[in-house]
């Protein structure tokens, strides 16, 4: 069962936030706090979206949040996936795809015309769900980031 996130999912989406880290190796890069998801989320102006994937007993077992992006080439807005992630003994039940299949359905219904998120170049079992599902890579861009002393010197810099 896929259903939309509710500020009682905030642990647990914490929870799995930093499982995703560590499988990806980046566990101290996982800084957010809770109360940071909280306001991302639910606050008085909420910059993403969440996703929980159920079990049939009502057991969380993976998530997808996301936001809006825009394509000034399409001229409407599209869902960038920041997270998608099932626990480990729950893959292959059905429930990434589910959690996608939700995504796409809300670009359908809105007129999105993309859906968009990164995958590691390492990550070949993600790398194979998706392109099961049609996913293509986009080969000729290069993600760029600035981050902590970067960021802030070119911020400063007036």
């Amino acid at each position: 069962m896929i259903r939309t996130a509710t500020p009682a999912d905030v642990p647990v989406i914490h929870a799995m936030v930093r499982e995703l880290a560590a499988y990806e190796k980046a566990l101290e890069e996982a800084r957010a706090t809770e109360e940071q998801l909280r306001e991302a989320l639910f606050g008085e102006r909420p910059a993403a979206f969440a996703h929980i994937a159920e079990t049939d007993e009502g057991e969380v077992v993976g998530f997808a949040l996301w936001f809006l992006n825009f394509s000034t080439w399409r001229g409407v807005h599209g869902i960038y996936l920041e997270d998608l992630y099932v626990r480990p003994t729950s893959r292959g039940g059905g429930h990434g795809k589910a959690l996608l299949r939700e995504l796409a359905r809300i670009c359908a219904e809105r007129g999105y015309e993309r859906l968009e998120w990164s995958v590691l170049n390492w990550n070949t079992p993600s790398i194979d769900f998706y392109e099961s599902l049609g996913a293509r890579p986009q080969d000729e861009w290069t993600v760029y980031r600035l981050t902590d002393e970067a960021l802030a010197e070119l911020g400063a810099r007036g």
